[in-house]
Parts: structure tokens; sequence; C-alpha cells
């Protein structure tokens, strides 16, 4: 393997349940019933802080946040939450489906929004990721061992910016 790609086996099987599209910012209401409703769907109930942090997490369509992030932008929204809590909620959110965990290096984690089947960029330096669509990705597969059954491949290449 070059040390520009890296296959990473993460939970990437599609979850079955189907998330809409959230409403815009003028619909706060609208928006906070549909995270309730997601995450009862999901089998979660809809704690204060599953609600708050599904509203910065599905909010603004596909992105991928660490927890870090998540912590930093939930307390830039004045809620009061350790980071602990933060972390606990996105593997709440990603054991049923409603986030993509994706591990870059085993150093860093992301967790993505975008639970379909897909790859990405790694920005080096940037700590940035970049989806890339499943198709536009082909990787061939070895023989599995006898007992075993294939549960995702996905690619992470990673990038780093031209030096002048």
């Amino acid at each position: 393997m070059t040390p520009s790609r890296a296959v990473v086996a993460n939970q990437c099987e599609q979850s079955n349940r189907t998330r809409g599209s959230l409403p815009g910012p003028e619909a706060k209401i609208d928006r906070l019933h549909e995270i309730r409703s997601m995450l009862r769907n999901a089998g979660l109930r809809p704690t204060r802080q599953r609600l708050a942090l599904g509203a910065i997490l599905f909010a603004k369509g596909d992105q991928h946040m660490s927890a870090e992030m998540l912590h930093v932008e939930a307390i830039k929204g004045k809620i009061s939450i350790s980071l602990a809590t933060v972390y606990n909620t996105l593997h709440q959110f990603t054991k049923v489906g409603l986030l993509r965990e994706v591990a870059v290096d085993g150093t860093k984690t992301y967790f993505d929004t975008n639970v379909s089947p897909h790859h990405h960029f790694f920005v080096e330096g940037g700590n940035e990721l970049i989806d890339i669509p499943d198709a536009a990705v082909r990787v061939g597969t070895p023989t599995l061992p006898e007992g075993y059954q294939l549960a995702c491949i996905e690619v992470v290449i990673r990038l780093r910016r031209k030096t002048r």
C-alpha cells in the first residue's frame, strides 16, 4: 500500500433508516421536531444533549466533525456539555446508523453525517475530509478467508497541498 492511500474498514454498512432533509434556519422549531423524530426512529431518547448536538450535526447537510470540533461548536452555541458527553453521543449516533465513523491513521476520528457508501480525501495539515462518490473509486477485493463475508471497503486518500 502506498503512503498516499489507506484502506480503512469501518462501520460502513448502509443504515436502513432514512433521514429527510432538514428545513432551513427560519424553521428552528420544525428542525428540532425533525431531529426529535429522527432520534426516536433510531431508538434513542431525545434528551436535551442529543437534540442540541443533533441540531449542530444535521442542520448543515453532510459534514465531517471530530468530537473536539463538535464540542467547540456546542460551546459557541452556549450549550453546556462535557467533551465526554459529546463522545458518548457521537458513538450512540454511530451505533444506530445516524453517523458513520471515519478513522484517519488511527490518530484522528471524524463522524460523517453522510452514511451512504462513499470514500474520502483527507487533507493533511488541514484536518479536512472531502467526500468521494462511491463509484469514483475502484478497489479490487482479495479472496476472503473462509467463513467471512465482506462488510465494507472504505478508501481514504491522503492529500497534501503542493509546495511552490
